[in-house]
């Protein structure tokens, strides 16, 4: 089922205005790529650039082209590892998250 604009509208200015549910989403999104969810997360990341930072700002802060961002994190996108990392550290740091790590067994 495909999502209305009105659903990602609210996600966006939800994200914009509520830095704890920015964070939130982001550890989800990072917990979609570690479970093999890729396309999700991808998502997520993608709706955490458009929110808070834009991806021409990403562009700038990351080195990479404007155009390869969007690629790279669009529905089919598949970005290298290193790329990924370097995308989710940016997103962090605009975001104020600190990594912490936790192991359930």
């Amino acid at each position: 089922m495909a999502l209305t604009k009105s659903y990602k509208t609210t996600v966006l200015a939800r994200i914009q205005r509520e830095p704890k549910f920015a964070r939130a989403l982001y550890a989800e999104a990072l917990n979609a790529l570690i479970e093999g969810e890729v396309a999700a997360g991808l998502s997520m990341l993608r709706d955490l650039v458009h929110a808070r930072m834009t991806f021409k700002t990403l562009a700038t802060e990351t080195g990479f082209n404007e155009k390869a961002l969007h690629r790279m994190l669009s529905k089919r996108g598949n970005p290298r590892s290193q790329n990924l990392f370097t995308i989710t550290r940016a997103l962090r740091e605009e975001l104020g998250v600190k990594p912490h790590v936790t192991v359930h067994a």
